[in-house]
């Protein structure tokens, strides 16, 4: 794990957890830390410090061994001085890249595998809110948008904060198999594992920045029943208000209606269980749908 100034703490933290937790489970794994610049001690962006890293000059990996660069303070990313000062670092991952070390960023840590030369020719992603300045300054690279991780060969990038985490699960799939990952998973409470495939901003999160708390509440109640069938005025009885005002203040507070978003919510559970090879039959009741037939149609008309 490198440890660069400013570095986001849930970036590292994250993924350094998920392997903290296989090491528990048994599996083979030494976690550095190690410092991007020529010093043992540095401070995060939230003002925790790190002492005694280890300097990645110390360290000649192979294929086997994983690089994390995770994302820093977004300003620092222009400072010329900072990015020559990183030029040494850069150099060492362009040589461990070349070895067949696999390289994974989080958030804004592409900016410096891009600032590395790394990402050329290799499709990407990075979080969000940074996709103009990403495609601004680097229009020669492919961005891959609203993706969770990208995997392309030996590089691995990733959305960012909390997508670091499904990045970790991810590798340790590929690495141990499914069955450590899940019980590391299970430790870490991270009840929906997630791939490459899925999207950055979830419809689980969608459509919940307002403050109207009876909307909040019929949306828990629609999220915490979406394996049975269930219609309008049930959430009307659960919220006390007649069906007619919930569905208008509803369409108005989320700009969906109810029934999209319930579709909107089901699709996304299926895709999610399918990816984990669920069967057909399985997905479809665990999504409140009676047939398979109803559920394929859902998955066409969400595409």
């Amino acid at each position: 794990m490198t440890v660069p100034p400013k570095v986001h703490l849930l970036d590292l933290n994250g993924p350094a957890h998920i392997f903290y937790e296989a090491c528990e489970y048994g599996a083979e794994i030494d976690l550095h830390y190690v410092s991007v610049l020529d010093t043992p001690n540095t401070r995060s962006a939230a003002g925790l410090s790190f002492t005694d890293l280890t300097f990645f000059r110390d360290f000649k990996l192979t294929a086997r061994d994983l690089v994390f660069v995770p994302g820093i303070y977004f300003p620092l990313l222009s400072d010329s001085k900072f990015l020559m000062e990183c030029n040494p670092f850069f150099q060492w991952l362009r040589d461990q890249y070349k070895a067949g070390t696999s390289i994974c960023s989080i958030c804004t840590g592409s900016f410096l595998l891009a600032e590395a030369g790394i990402l050329n020719g290799k499709s990407c992603t990075t979080h969000w809110k940074r996709f103009s300045s990403f495609t601004t300054r680097y229009p020669h690279l492919v961005l891959k948008r609203n993706r969770l991780f990208v995997v392309d060969s030996n590089i691995y990038t990733s959305a960012g904060i909390s997508s670091g985490i499904d990045l970790a699960l991810f590798l340790l799939e590929e690495r141990f198999g499914k069955k450590l990952a899940a019980d590391v998973a299970k430790e870490a409470v991270v009840y929906f594992r997630r791939s490459p495939e899925d999207p950055q901003l979830s419809v689980f999160l969608s459509h919940r920045d307002h403050l109207e708390d009876r909307i909040h509440r019929a949306q828990e109640y629609i999220l915490k029943h979406i394996s049975i069938p269930f219609i309008i005025p049930d959430i009307a009885d659960e919220v006390n208000m007649s069906e007619r005002n919930l569905t208008r203040l509803f369409k108005k507070t989320t700009g969906i209606t109810i029934r999209n978003y319930v579709e909107k919510l089901r699709a996304e559970r299926a895709r999610q269980l399918l990816n984990q090879h669920h069967k057909m039959e399985y997905v479809a009741a665990a999504c409140g749908l009676k047939t398979t037939a109803r559920l394929r149609a859902l998955l066409h008309r969400n595409q």
